[in-house]
């Protein structure tokens, strides 16, 4: 639920905090001191659209920020682990900053978020109702939510099955359009793989082709630097076996520790010298057996590099290519067989997701008809008594079938008797728009995750007993949902678990300022203003005490 609010710089408020409470939470106040910037500066926080004119004048920015407190199963939650933002507790904040610009940023929990997001969160948190802004009922797309809110239908296992369906029915799309095109193009793909096969390539043969190039190329060089080499280091006068044999005569005679340690160093010498010997020596015998011609490593390079640039591929990739060659020629072989599974299995997949529609079509059909029997009670005291409210199921055709199943549910009234029942938003007016609103949301509200529910002078127009029915349902509602209620109903107000009062306040400066009626005393004043207006009279006061429960 809303747990606080805090409002910088918005229009004609400089700054306010309000903390909200459960159940029925009343906002009155005259005309233009502000009620409806209060609900603008909550929309700001749940993501609504931004208007540069909303910046109070002579501020560069206004900021808004919303606290809710959320279940742990929350689907607020779910949102958010979608785009990688965590929350540690059950608080969710919700912050806005708007600049003169017309620019803005949007935070969750501090950490910055877009708009979209936001907005998406937000949508989850509360859901707000005016007079002229019903949002669901006129929205016919939004019937079919709501009736499944009320009926506790979940969605999920329609859902999955639904993308199997769909995934195995492109699938076999894909299949067919490839099976088609293989056999377009049998010849060509026989043609190849011949080609492939017979060149047999190996992962990374060019690489290798090319240095033995260079090798075959440079062979007569390489085999007289490795045989001058060779002579070099078995020359007669070789200088370290000469020093090796000098020092040795003299190592024990002399007692010094530096000519042995020398001759140490020589005899290491001559070890590596003779390892590098054997090694050239290998070098020369590897290249003698080398029985490549250059004539027939271009061959094969340029064979390699031919397939490559008709396959539009390195030549390390010609297997790859070869392997799927043989794929789609294996398909062409077995492509009856391969498109009959697959649109067995795309047919079973179908007559699984049917079959759970069915049944969830089923279910909507028994709810609906209970949801119209309580709406319809809830009718006569709202003094629309000879209306009739009707949940209309029909079946869609197949194409228009979705993940939320093959139903299209529409909330159709009539407001007199005999009359055919037609969409809400055509049948209904405004007032009378907002009742059918209430009396739905009474009793839809009990079964959805929303916590917060907010009306915007919803009973303008109405009083007596119709205003009083209006009160006792809010109240109702409020009974399991935080409710706040933007009114000039006197009845509603009495009814008010929670009540403020907004004003302006200032001559030049001119401020909106909101305070809570904590006393029976100041409620009785400002109900019994609501009856009498400017002027408060002894027996406004007095009515005032006896609609306050």
């Amino acid at each position: 639920m809303l747990m606080e609010l805090n409002i910088d710089n918005v229009i004609l408020i400089d700054r306010l905090n309000i903390v909200f409470n459960r159940g029925l939470c009343v906002l009155t106040g005259e005309t233009g001191a502000g009620k409806s910037v209060l609900l603008d500066s909550l929309g700001l926080a749940l993501g609504v659209r931004a208007e540069s004119g909303l910046v109070r004048q002579g501020a560069d920015s206004a900021r808004v920020s919303a606290t809710f407190q959320i279940s742990k199963n929350h689907e607020a939650l779910d949102i958010l682990g979608n785009a990688a933002i965590t929350i540690d507790d059950d608080l969710l904040i919700l912050r806005r900053v708007v600049y003169k610009s017309g620019k803005s940023r949007a935070f969750i929990n501090d950490q910055p978020v877009s708009i979209g997001l936001l907005k998406q969160v937000g949508d989850t948190l509360v859901e707000i109702h005016g007079q002229f802004e019903t949002q669901g009922l006129l929205n016919p797309s939004t019937h079919c939510a709501m009736l499944d809110t009320y009926a506790g239908i979940e969605l999920g296992e329609l859902s999955k099955t639904w993308d199997k369906w769909k995934r195995l029915e492109l699938k076999f799309e894909e299949l067919c359009k490839l099976s088609a095109r293989a056999r377009d193009e049998e010849e060509y793909l026989k043609l190849s793989l011949e080609d492939l096969i017979t060149l047999d390539p190996k992962e990374g043969e060019e690489e290798i082709l090319s240095n033995l190039k260079e090798q075959i190329k440079n062979h007569d060089k390489i085999i007289e630097g490795l045989n001058n080499a060779h002579s070099f280091l078995n020359a007669d006068h070789d200088p370290v076996q000469r020093s090796w044999a000098e020092l040795d005569n003299i190592a024990q005679k002399s007692g010094n520790d530096i000519i042995i340690s020398a001759l140490d160093a020589l005899t290491r010498a001559s070890s590596e010298i003779e390892e590098a010997n054997s090694l050239i020596q290998n070098a020369l015998d590897s290249i003698n057996e080398v029985e490549y011609r250059l004539d027939e490593v271009d061959d094969r390079l340029y064979a390699l590099r031919m397939q490559a640039r008709k396959h539009k591929c390195s030549s390390d990739d010609l297997i790859e290519v070869k392997n799927k060659l043989q794929t789609q020629l294996d398909l062409i072989d077995n492509a009856d067989s391969k498109l009959n599974q697959c649109k067995s299995d795309c047919d079973k997949a179908r007559s699984e997701y049917i079959k759970l529609a069915q049944e969830i079509s089923k279910s909507r059909k028994e709810s609906a008809l209970r949801l119209n029997k309580l709406v319809q009670a809830e009718l006569a005291p709202l003094k629309l008594d000879k209306a009739r409210f009707v949940t209309d199921i029909s079946p869609l055709d197949e194409i228009d079938w979705s993940s939320k199943g093959i139903d299209r549910v529409r909330f159709l009234v009539s407001t007199n008797p005999g009359c055919k029942a037609g969409d809400i938003g055509k049948i209904a007016s405004g007032g009378e728009m907002s009742r059918f609103m209430l009396a739905i949301k009474v009793i839809i509200a009990q079964s959805g995750t929303t916590q917060s529910f907010i009306f915007d002078e919803v009973d303008t127009g109405i009083g007596g007993a119709t205003a009083d029915a209006v009160g006792e349902r809010l109240s109702r509602l409020a009974g399991s949902k935080q409710v706040l209620v933007v009114t000039h109903v006197p009845q509603v107000a009495a009814r008010a678990d929670h009540h403020w009062v907004v004003s302006k306040i200032g001559d030049k400066d001119v401020k909106t300022n909101i305070s809570l009626l904590k006393s029976r005393e100041q409620r009785c004043e400002e109900i019994a203003r609501m009856l009498a207006g400017a002027d408060i009279t002894d027996e406004a006061r007095a009515a005032a005490d006896r609609l306050i429960a």
